[in-house]
């Protein structure tokens, strides 16, 4: 048996690759921008899909990028991997004074919050906006500005679509100021929803993403249950697509039932 690969030779592996190789010795930080983010988002896909194998090897991707990075700054006499390694243990040091140092337990956007110039400071401006916001809201109640219980939110949500419906066009397209003002209110009730999803604690996001998977396994039971029939899904019109749907959940629903259940 070979011997367990260390953080150390990941590193010293990257060293030689910028030495020795030509696509790696000519990247820059700017130039591995792209690769950080669509690392990052095959690593969030494999932990979606659950795939112990795909995680572990997207967990190596996005290690590459910390390798690369960091070796990078490296030869800049910026810093190094043990300066990335250093500053990541005394920051967690400091979310956890309870922990390491004998202080009290503290939550950590109360921390955070002395250290902010604005409620958004840090936060990355292509953030995607469901998590933009559960963030927000986070560092919000992290100073005491929340709920007490999800009774609160979940009447936000309920007052946010009230204003919403009243908003709606009766007929025919709205103009352009109505509209303005239907796209506020619309984003009020989004953000309502996803205060409620915090307060819950669930994250929009994963809730949404799940909603998604969802909507397209149905949709796909509908297509095939329509070419099963002889069915045009284009032409077929709402009532009898919605007669397929209903079709799909009653499956859907009666597979669960049939499911074994945990003793």
């Amino acid at each position: 048996m070979q011997p367990k690969a260390t953080l150390e030779d990941t590193l010293a592996l990257m060293r030689d690759l910028r030495a020795r190789c030509d696509w790696d010795a000519a990247q820059t930080h700017d130039s591995l921008r792209p690769y950080l983010v669509e690392e990052a988002a095959e690593l969030d896909e494999a932990i979606r899909l659950g795939e112990d194998p795909l995680i572990r090897e997207e967990l190596g991707d996005v290690l590459l990028q910390v390798l690369f990075h960091s070796v990078i700054a490296e030869e800049r006499g910026a810093f190094g991997m043990s300066e990335v390694a250093g500053g990541l243990i005394a920051k967690m040091r400091a979310r956890h004074p309870h922990l390491y140092d004998g202080g009290e337990r503290e939550p950590w956007e109360r921390m955070k919050a002395r250290k902010r110039a604005s409620i958004e400071d840090g936060l990355p401006a292509g953030l995607p906006s469901l998590h933009r916001a559960h963030r927000l809201q986070d560092r919000a109640a992290g100073v005491g500005f929340d709920w007490p219980d999800v009774e609160g939110p979940a009447l936000k949500v309920a007052e946010e679509l009230t204003e919403v419906r009243a908003h709606l066009p009766s007929t025919g397209a709205a103009s352009a100021t109505r509209q303005a003002d239907l796209e506020a209110e619309l984003g009020d009730l989004l953000f309502a929803v996803v205060n409620l999803c915090r307060k819950c604690d669930v994250h929009a996001a994963l809730a949404l993403d799940k909603a998604n998977d969802k909507f397209v396994r149905r949709w796909t039971g509908v297509e095939q249950r329509a070419a099963a029939q002889n069915i045009d899904v284009k032409t077929a019109g709402l009532e009898v697509l919605d007669g397929l749907w209903d079709e799909v959940k009653k499956r859907e629903s009666k597979a669960e039932d049939q499911r074994p259940k945990d003793l």
